[in-house]
C-alpha cells in the first residue's frame, strides 16, 4: 500500500479529519464593540472572500454608530486594551495598519500604502451594515489570518493628513481573523 494512502487509512481510522487546504474554510471574525475596559457584545461577523478583483470582505454589522466609519486590518491578533499616553485605550492591542510592504504611510485600499488599508464603511441610520469591501490589492485571503479587523469611530480620507491614518480615530469595534 503506497505511503501516502496508509496515512489517510490510519488518520481516518484514528478518528482524525483530512481537509486539504484548497478546501480550509474562508477567512472570518466575530466582531465586537471594544472599550478602554475590555471586549465587549458580538455585535456581528466578517467573511473573506477571494475574488478577481481581490480580497471581498463581507461585513453584517449591527449597533454602530451612523455614519462612515474608517475599516482596516491591523497587525495583531488581538483586540485588548492597552494604555495610550498613560490612560486605557480600546483594542490597541491589535497594533497599527497591517503594513507588510513596510511603507509607513496609509493611502488608501487602492493606494500604495498599508496592505491593511479597506475601504470606508458606511453605517445606515438604523446602525447596520451589510456589505461587501473590495480590497484589491490583497490577493491572498489566507494572509488575513491572525490579524485583527478593526472599525473606527469615524471616517477615513486615505491620507495621513490633516490628521494621521485617514482620521478614523477611536476604535469602536474589532475582530480577529481566523
Amino acid at each position: 500500500m503506497p505511503m501516502f494512502t496508509r496515512l489517510l487509512v490510519t488518520a481516518f481510522a484514528a478518528g482524525l479529519t483530512f481537509i486539504p487546504a484548497a478546501f480550509a474554510a474562508d477567512p472570518t471574525a466575530t466582531i465586537n464593540k471594544v472599550t478602554a475596559e475590555g471586549i465587549g457584545e458580538a455585535i456581528g461577523t466578517v467573511t473573506v472572500v477571494k475574488s478577481a478583483s481581490g480580497a471581498v470582505f463581507n461585513l453584517n454589522v449591527k449597533g454602530l454608530p451612523p455614519g462612515a466609519h474608517g475599516l482596516h486590518v491591523h497587525e495583531n491578533g488581538a483586540c485588548g486594551p492597552a494604555p495610550v499616553n498613560g490612560n486605557p485605550a480600546p483594542a490597541i492591542a491589535a497594533g497599527g495598519h497591517w503594513d507588510s510592504d513596510k511603507t509607513g504611510k496609509h493611502a488608501g485600499p487602492a493606494g500604495q500604502g498599508h496592505m491593511g488599508d479597506l475601504p470606508v464603511l458606511d453605517v445606515l441610520p438604523d446602525g447596520t451594515a451589510t456589505k461587501s469591501l473590495i480590497a484589491p490589492r490583497i490577493t491572498d485571503i489566507e494572509k488575513v489570518r491572525g490579524h485583527a479587523l478593526i472599525i473606527h469611530a469615524g471616517g477615513d480620507n486615505y491620507a495621513d493628513e490633516p490628521a494621521p491614518l485617514g482620521g478614523g480615530g477611536l476604535r469602536i469595534a474589532c475582530g480577529v481573523i481566523q
